[in-house]
């Protein structure tokens, strides 16, 4: 069975919309569940749009992963920042500047389930695999393929991979940023990954990038439980 509609996979713009929609809609399900429940949902959508990214593969022929040095350099340095910034900015003396006021709860299966259990260990797995492997070419594929060349012309794949335009390079790093926690870190993140892929001219390795980042972001949060990054 087709895991996307005929009418979504007929369509270059729906294809890498589609995936990153349906993942903030069960994103935005995760506050109005159990705590339990909530562990479950972000499973469902890892593993959803996971299927969905990997039977889209052909139609987004940019979404492959490239590693390079570059990548590794911007994923290593965008994971310092992120992790730092906020620091630097209490230190400043401007508070919490820099990130969105949230009152929702944080991915902590270590509190819900218990240190070391085995739904804890799982859960775990599931979040870094999920930010890991699925959301960085989601993400990617949206903003610095679909969005990035959308704003610049509706006809979004007559705009070459890479070509380097200022207004789609900060909406797009703008509003990648604000839909984090961290939203000036994400700010300084959208500019670095937009950045390497018009430095390289092809996404993969924002992609690899943007993985790196991420798992080393997990490690960071599981190691020092520094939970208020997920």
């Amino acid at each position: 069975m087709n895991l996307v509609p005929a009418r979504i996979r007929a369509s270059p713009a729906l294809v890498r919309i589609f995936p990153f929609a349906l993942f903030v809609v069960l994103t935005a399900l995760q506050p109005w569940v159990s705590e339990t429940l909530m562990y479950w949902v972000y499973l469902l959508k890892t593993v959803v749009v996971g299927a969905i990214l990997w039977a889209l593969r052909p139609l987004i022929p940019e979404m492959r992963w490239n590693v390079s040095w570059e990548a590794l350099l911007v994923g290593v340095g965008v994971f310092v920042l992120w992790v730092k910034l906020g620091d630097i900015i209490r230190a400043a003396g401007l508070g919490s500047f820099g990130e969105w006021r949230v009152s929702g709860r944080s991915f902590n299966p270590t509190a819900r389930f218990g240190a070391g259990t085995t739904a804890t260990i799982f859960f775990l797995f599931a979040r870094v695999a999920g930010s890991a492997l699925v959301v960085p070419p989601m993400e990617e594929v949206f903003f610095r393929s679909f969005l990035y060349r959308y704003i610049a012309r509706p006809d979004f794949q007559s705009i070459p991979i890479g070509q380097f335009l200022w207004t789609p390079f900060l909406v797009t790093s703008l509003l990648f940023g604000f839909e984090h926690r961290e939203w000036l870190a994400g700010i300084f993140c959208g500019f670095a990954y937009q950045g390497l892929v018009c430095w390289k001219k092809r996404l993969g390795d924002a992609i690899t990038a943007h993985a790196i980042t991420n798992a080393l972001l997990g490690y960071w949060v599981i190691a020092k439980g520094q939970w208020q990054f997920w």
